[in-house]
């Protein structure tokens, strides 16, 4: 049993390291692209995503705030409720969904673009309706989740969590945030 249970875990981790180990390659235009418009953005920027990409976004949101990018997250289900009343037209939105196809991109969309907001996405289908609606696409899309079935989202997640992590750390060197700029923004220690 417990041979079994190391197997199990040693493989998932194999897999998500392999499916991570492909990330690098897929940084081009759209990533340059990505942390620009971040970089210029004149307000903040607003991280969204649904199920476990919400998760991630709210540690990617939390990371970019603590470096030097003010950043909140919005669940899309109270955005369309009224959180899309704390977006404004000088913020940037990035919306995580590794299907590109959330319901809730069809009614978000719109509203982001009466107020001219910039939409980049993160999505594991580049040419889904968000992909194709975006100013930039960071594709974190895997070969295989790690899940037995193919099915929990593993893999993915990891990937999503590492390219928010690229982004926020190429936005932090840019910027030129440096250790006392991150010992300002965490007094009580890191």
């Amino acid at each position: 049993m417990s041979e079994a249970l190391l197997n199990a875990g040693r493989q998932t981790l194999m897999l998500e390291l392999q499916e991570a180990s492909r990330l690098p390659e897929r940084l081009g235009d759209d990533f340059v692209r990505a942390a620009n418009i971040i970089l210029h953005c004149e307000g903040k920027v607003v991280v969204s995503g649904i199920g476990k990409s919400g998760h991630i976004g709210k540690k990617i949101a939390a990371t970019l705030a603590s470096t030097g990018t003010p950043a909140f997250f919005v669940h899309p289900a109270e955005a369309l409720h009224g959180d899309l009343g704390m977006i404004e037209s000088r913020d940037v939105m990035l919306f995580i969904s590794y299907s590109g196809g959330a319901k809730e991109l069809d009614l978000i969309i719109p509203r982001l673009e009466d107020k001219s907001i910039a939409l980049l996405a993160m999505t594991g289908k580049p040419t889904s309706p968000l992909g194709l609606a975006a100013k930039a696409v960071l594709d974190i899309s895997v070969e295989r989740e790690a899940c037995p079935m193919h099915l929990a989202p593993t893999s993915s997640t990891v990937n999503t969590l590492m390219m928010g992590d690229a982004l926020a750390m190429a936005v932090m060197q840019a910027r030129g945030f440096n250790e006392e700029d991150f010992a300002r923004s965490h007094p009580a220690g890191a």
